[in-house]
């Protein structure tokens, strides 16, 4: 395989041919915002490597966007082996580039913290947190070698002020926003732009069955899949730490012009009234 220019390398299609790409990797490709995205950069030309643990899910994005553009592979975030070697594989078809890695997989819990079973807040963690740090870890050598390479994290409204009942979530969505804001400063020397995004609830496979959570029927689910992914080709293209959506925007605000009140919204927001 044959680097070609600065930005771009030379793969081949099923009849030999050459075909000049960009290359995104995403995890958590196989439904919602990971999907999307998949799809929205297959469809502007990239050859996009697709990521998670739902097998069944990839092999349908796979056929979607065609094998010669899509390169599908079964990741857990959460192991670093795992990590390493779906990575390793997906850049062993773009001769070591990688232009954009996507952190996108990601779990929910809604639960009082004390209701939640310590084992599924730790995969909380394990995923949402930890699942990104290994990503990085071994995305980095090919996005040093790679000019102009992002790094896009999955954040989430929380991270600017903690849920109720979405406690640890929260928190992971906090440290990854903190983790873009460092690395952004610190991959700078290697000529890597490192952002988030920061949508509320997003209407995907992940909010089935939570009609019933107060913090839902208050903010609704206004935002879709698709419109993340735009939100995430955008800032593919264009310099921005964070990236705000839908009513996290009105939170931002919220909380900026009422610094000492932020406690009170988010707690009318997110918490039934007591009876």
């Amino acid at each position: 395989m044959n680097c070609v220019g600065d930005k771009l390398y030379l793969i081949f299609d099923k009849r030999n041919l050459p075909v000049v790409k960009k290359s995104v990797l995403v995890t958590g490709a196989a439904s919602g915002i990971g999907r999307e995205t998949a799809l929205l950069f297959a469809k502007n030309g990239w050859y996009v490597g697709a990521f998670d643990v739902n097998e069944a899910g990839l092999k349908n994005l796979e056929a979607e966007i065609g094998a010669a553009d899509c390169y599908a592979g079964i990741m857990d975030v959460s192991d670093p082996e795992s990590v390493k070697e779906g990575i390793d594989a997906f850049t062993g078809k773009t001769g070591g580039r990688l232009h954009i890695l996507i952190n996108n997989a990601g779990i929910i819990k809604f639960a009082p913290f004390e209701e939640a079973d310590l084992s599924v807040s730790h995969k909380v963690v394990d995923v949402n947190l930890k699942g990104c740090l290994n990503c990085i870890y071994y995305a980095l050598k090919y996005l040093k070698q790679t000019p102009g390479a992002r790094i896009i994290n999955l954040s989430s409204a929380s991270a600017i002020y903690g849920v109720p009942e979405l406690a640890v979530y929260s928190a992971t969505k906090h440290a990854l926003s903190a983790v873009t804001e460092a690395l952004d400063i610190e991959f700078e020397r290697h000529g890597i732009n490192v952002c988030d995004i920061q949508p509320p609830y997003v209407n995907t496979p992940m909010l089935d069955n939570t009609e019933n959570v107060y913090s839902i029927k208050k903010l609704g689910v206004r935002v879709q899949p698709a419109q993340v992914a735009r939100a995430v080709w955008q800032a593919a293209h264009k310099n921005k730490l964070h990236w705000l959506l839908g009513s996290g925007k009105l939170l931002k605000f919220l909380c900026w012009i009422l610094p000492f009140g932020k406690r009170s919204v988010v707690k009318m927001l997110t918490m039934a009234p007591k009876r």
